[in-house]
């Protein structure tokens, strides 16, 4: 359901009592990050960063990466995270720093109603149906490509449209992400 940001914040608070977790899967560039602090400053949710996540050089075999969705370490994200995501409880992990390639500080997500996933990977279905709410940001190819040039430069754009791109589109197609979200915010 194509939907702007005021029409999913009435759809989050429209929720039932009880704990729930929103994930904000969707194309790099597309505003999961800039959408998942607006809803925090609104819910008081705390977020957790799928970057965060990223696979370990040791596990970036040639198989796993051939994988959709492999190059996010999901069973880090399965037992650090999940367990904790409807407990009504704070709990930590350890952020994946990509300037020294390992864990690196922790991270606390505070006890709130709501709880928000957010990057590309929050959806994959080895994570299974954690969420309460699906939600797919998308962006046209153009507006994507300057924001990435903005924000990273133009070097790494070029890294972004031979590498990032490509194997965020072979996951979105291979598991139906934007087809099977609650949600479209474009």
């Amino acid at each position: 359901m194509m939907m702007n940001e005021m029409q999913l914040i009435e759809k989050i608070n429209a929720l039932p009592a009880g704990n729930h977790v929103i994930a904000i899967d969707g194309r790099c560039a597309a505003g999961k990050s800039t959408l998942a602090r607006k809803l925090s400053a609104l819910t008081g949710a705390g977020i957790i960063h799928m970057d965060d996540f990223y696979l370990p050089m040791e596990m970036r075999t040639v198989d796993r990466l051939a994988e959709p969705g492999g190059n996010v370490y999901y069973e880090r994200f399965l037992e650090e995270v999940i367990p904790f995501l409807k407990q009504n409880r704070p709990f930590s992990y350890r952020r994946f720093e990509c300037s020294i390639m390992d864990l690196g500080e922790v991270c606390q997500v505070p006890t709130s109603r709501f709880t928000i996933v957010e990057g590309a990977y929050s959806c994959h279905p080895k994570l299974g149906d954690y969420m309460s709410l699906r939600v797919f940001a998308d962006v046209e190819q153009e507006m994507q490509l300057e924001r990435i040039r903005s924000r990273n430069g133009e070097q790494k754009l070029q890294q972004f449209i031979e590498k990032w791109i490509p194997m965020e589109e072979a996951y979105f197609a291979a598991y139906q992400i934007q087809e099977k979200s609650d949600i479209i915010l474009k």
